[in-house]
């Protein structure tokens, strides 16, 4: 079973008796420092690693990287961070076509590799990252930032514990507005979908539950929004997905939405398990449940953590989930144990999405395990 994130008590800080000094954390070199900004600020907080280095193209973000990480050494070349002795690990936030090469890069450069999701957005890459990493000897972990979040660690922290039984059917969702998404970043307009983009938070988290998906169903449309933007894909998204060993959830997504964020959250996981129901919510601080004695709690941490998860009263941004998942990786790395998602978790989503975008262009039912052979993955039990 796949384990659970390094635990953090329920404050805005990091505990003494969970840190390395200073000198032994592994290095960090952060590319791509639009999104990877973020992760300069999460790697003041983490205890196990800290940032070393930054890359971009941009001589505004390397400024501005220098504001927030003083003595930071920064380049516009990629294979000078890479060249580095103190960079243990590559944390890659660059557009979604230029992350399997850089990968590959970071492996063979020996190096390990934290990748924002999609991991990769065509699978005709996996078989070559996959040969990759078995040649290096490396480790991925894809920046599945919801898995971190504090109401989503609770939430599996719960099923590991065995309160809500087998999940039996999961109910999933990312809703967001995207103008401004599209207004900084307009290469997602024609270069990549919305399978592979909000809707991977849900469908990773469906993944996580129910193991590998066998068949999904798909049916996509583009909103007003998506068509002003001129997207090519669709934008708004309904799925039926079933597991390998028959359990099924629903998946959806609207990134043109006028969203009602009172009555729905972005994004929600609702399990339903043979035992009980639980319920995750994003950027609500807030996970709710039905204890042993029938009674519906509601736990909310918007007071202790706010400041932990977003720095500021502004909810967004995943300062907190970015030092979640850097720290568990890299006490990972030290310790010697799995760390998760990794590199075969984050294809076996990608081959989801891949399935979710062609059920949608189609009208039509697919069977993933084709896919699975053509992304370099074993269908045998």
């Amino acid at each position: 079973m796949e384990r659970l994130p390094t635990g953090r008590p329920v404050v805005g800080r990091r505990p003494s008796d969970e840190s390395l000094p200073p000198d032994r954390r592994l290095g960090v070199g952060v590319v791509g420092l639009h999104e990877g900004r973020t992760m300069l600020v999460a790697l003041t907080q983490t205890g196990f690693c800290r940032a070393v280095a930054g890359c971009d193209l941009s001589d505004e973000k390397l400024e501005e990287a220098r504001r927030v990480n003083p003595g930071l050494f920064l380049t516009r070349d990629y294979a000078e961070l890479l060249r580095r002795d103190d960079v243990h690990i590559v944390a890659i936030y660059t557009p979604d076509a230029l992350h399997a090469g850089q990968i590959a890069a970071a492996f063979a450069a020996g190096k390990h590799v934290i990748c924002t999701k999609p991991l990769i957005n065509s699978l005709d890459a996996a078989p070559d990252l996959l040969a990759a990493q078995r040649r290096s000897g490396l480790r991925l972990l894809v920046g599945q930032s919801t898995r971190f979040f504090e109401s989503f660690r609770r939430q599996r922290a719960a099923y590991e514990r065995g309160e809500l039984g087998e999940i039996e059917l999961i109910d999933a969702h990312y809703h967001h507005r995207m103008d401004w998404f599209y207004d900084k970043s307009p290469w997602a307009l024609a270069e990549t979908d919305w399978a592979f983009l909000g809707l991977s938070h849900p469908l990773d988290l469906t993944r996580w539950y129910l193991g590998r998906i066998e068949q999904v169903h798909a049916f996509g449309t583009r909103t007003q929004l998506g068509q002003r933007y001129g997207v090519q894909g669709f934008d708004a998204y309904v799925v039926n997905l079933r597991s390998e060993d028959g359990r099924i959830a629903r998946v959806l997504g609207n990134y043109g939405i006028t969203e009602l964020p009172t009555a729905r959250s972005m994004i929600e996981c609702f399990l339903m398990g043979a035992r009980g129901t639980s319920l995750a919510k994003y950027p609500e601080l807030e996970y709710r449940y039905r204890s042993a004695d029938g009674a519906e709690v509601r736990e909310d941490y918007q007071h202790e953590l706010t400041g932990y998860y977003f720095r500021h009263e502004l909810k967004g941004m995943h300062y907190g989930e970015f030092a979640n998942y850097a720290d568990y990786f890299a006490r990972a790395i030290v310790e010697n144990r799995p760390a998760s998602p990794d590199l075969v978790e984050g294809i076996e989503t990608v081959v989801v999405m891949a399935a979710v975008r062609q059920s949608a262009q189609t009208g039509e039912a697919v069977s993933l395990r084709p896919l699975y052979e053509r992304a370099g993955l074993s269908t045998t039990a």
